[in-house]
């Protein structure tokens, strides 16, 4: 479908996927978009699903801040912008066909863990129910309990072949000097093949490759639409 291409020429492929079109992040990988608060990494990650989604892999949203209603109309926001970008004209024959791929998920941050996580995939898996290739994970605290967890949760991910995101809040005094990655992150980020950092300047918002990625990606030269919250390309002439 012509107009579904057109999406899927959206700057976030460069965020994402190598020139010649594969992902970045390998099988069972992590990556990482790393913000304050209120700064768009709910919005990257839920453009990054909906670029999956229109490849047809079958993506678990999980969120531990807002209910399914709210994350179901995240996207609905996010995907109809993208798609008045592109002026399609079949905009909700498109959305529709994504839907039996998306599967979301709630946890209060309380209730959360990671041993309670992998009984409900491995529920939803064993029973044929949804079997996902891309989760998102948006609101878990990254803090020193995380560190086994975390680790417990990688070796699932290799295990099925599953490739992994998260969102990870920083503090304002926790921005990084020369690409040093930031906080209580740091501590885990062995673990992660991929971190990307939402970086506020004057009136623009850049993105930043913290970790992974091409040496020569061009990240800086990428932000977001404060309108929007859509990935763009900047002015190539605007400092990074």
């Amino acid at each position: 479908m012509l107009e579904k291409g057109l999406i899927l020429n959206h700057p976030l492929g460069r965020l994402i996927e190598h020139e010649s079109g594969e992902e970045i992040m390998p099988q069972g990988g992590f990556g990482a978009i790393l913000a304050r608060a209120g700064v768009g990494k709910t919005a990257i990650l839920i453009q990054i699903a909906i670029h999956s989604l229109l490849c047809d892999n079958n993506v678990l949203h999980i969120s531990l801040n807002d209910p399914v209603k709210k994350v179901g109309l995240w996207y609905k926001e996010v995907y109809r912008n993208i798609a008045s970008q592109h002026s399609i004209t079949d905009q909700d024959q498109i959305f529709d066909s994504m839907l039996p791929h998306r599967f979301i998920m709630t946890f209060e941050v309380e209730g959360f863990s990671v041993p309670k996580l992998e009984e409900r995939l491995t529920e939803l898996m064993e029973q044929n129910i949804f079997r996902p290739h891309l989760i998102l994970i948006d609101g878990l605290p990254f803090d020193e309990s995380q560190k086994a967890s975390l680790s417990d949760l990688k070796s699932f991910a290799k295990t099925n072949s599953l490739k992994i995101w998260f969102t990870v809040r920083i503090h304002r005094d926790e921005i990084p000097v020369a690409d040093v990655i930031p906080g209580l992150f740091n501590d885990v980020e062995h673990l992660f093949e991929t971190a990307i950092l939402i970086q506020p300047e004057e009136k623009e918002i850049y993105l930043k490759m913290l970790k992974g990625g091409k040496p020569d990606s061009g990240m800086t030269r990428l932000s977001l639409d404060p309108t929007t919250m859509l990935i763009k390309q900047s002015d190539l002439t605007q400092p990074a």
